[in-house]
């Protein structure tokens, strides 16, 4: 996958993500600015100032992507979607100016964190929040990100919508924590394991929450009740890849989304909600993780299937309460 080592690319990076045992650890984010809407932070919620470069396949700048849609954001916060093939970092066919342009027709997210840190050691990843005023980067935390985007904008026009409800936060974040262990980064650590136990440990653990999730679903709309919380956009992107990515290309296979009764539905509610679908490219997420991934699909082939019908009715309105 590679990253970078005191600024400079390198390519072989597997000790960097598998140290001894074989379970796949995921590398802390390092850029961890605040946007605030006072500006206290030393950086001032303005529209027009801030970008963000995410990619069609990944889950975490996916959760950024719709909070900007649901948040009422797109006018006031740029992006663009990775759209080339990935050779080191994420790449583009367009930069937003200055030394962030282009070199032989592309551009490669590896060249913002230079910008900001000529030293950079550590992953480049998508969401990257990018400050076009100071020309660094704010963060690459993907859900402080989502908190940011939840709060900080409300004074410039932002939909008053509240993703992270002040008497629902003990709740979503109990929900986001077993969530993000061992279903959002266990489908990784599923997918990347190098020994047959870190597989199995990563793998039992994913399936005991989805299970658990299931159940969840079958008595709440949502996961917290009757309103659509953070918790709910968090799980989001990683089902929806679930059936078309992770269950073959990281072996997750012992059942799919789709079997799931409440699973299913609730996904295909979500996915259907207004501009949901629209920002939820499945052609781009299958070509990012099986063309790109070539030490775990070293043909890069890209599978047709499988063929699930998102647009079929969902049961989720059986759990509206009663007026």
């Amino acid at each position: 996958m590679g990253m970078l080592i005191d600024g400079e690319w390198i390519d072989d990076d597997a000790k960097y993500r598998n140290p001894e045992g074989g379970a796949f650890v995921r590398a802390e984010s390092v850029f961890r600015s605040w946007i605030t809407a006072d500006g206290s932070s030393g950086f001032p919620a303005e529209p027009g100032r801030y970008h963000l470069f995410l990619a069609p396949n990944c889950p975490w700048a996916h959760r950024t992507q719709i909070v900007r849609y649901l948040k009422g954001l797109e006018d006031a916060i740029s992006i663009t979607l990775s759209d080339l093939p990935r050779k080191r970092s994420w790449a583009y066919t367009e930069g937003i100016g200055r030394d962030l342009v282009p070199v032989d027709g592309v551009f490669e997210l590896h060249q913002a964190y230079v910008s900001a840190d000529p030293g950079y050691t550590g992953r480049v990843t998508v969401p990257t929040l990018f400050d076009k005023k100071e020309w660094t980067i704010v963060s690459n935390e993907s859900s402080e990100i989502v908190r940011m985007l939840n709060t900080e904008f409300d004074g410039l026009g932002a939909t008053r919508l509240d993703l992270y409800p002040e008497d629902l936060r003990p709740e979503i974040d109990g929900f986001n924590e077993r969530i993000y262990e061992t279903v959002n980064n266990g489908v990784y650590r599923t997918g990347f394991a190098k020994t047959q136990e870190s597989y199995e440990e990563a793998y039992d653990k994913l399936f005991g929450t989805l299970d658990w999730l299931d159940d969840v679903l079958g008595e709440r709309r949502y996961l917290c009740g009757e309103r659509l919380t953070e918790a709910d956009w968090r799980l989001y992107p990683t089902l929806i890849r679930f059936d078309c990515v992770y269950y073959s290309h990281f072996k997750c296979n012992k059942r799919r989304i789709d079997d799931y009764p409440n699973l299913s539905n609730y996904l295909r509610e979500l996915y259907q909600l207004p501009g949901i679908a629209e920002r939820t490219d499945i052609p781009g997420i299958k070509q990012g993780y099986y063309a790109d991934m070539k030490h775990i699909n070293p043909t890069g082939i890209v599978p047709l299937g499988p063929d699930i019908d998102l647009h079929r009715p969902h049961d989720r309105e059986r759990l509206r309460k009663a007026a």
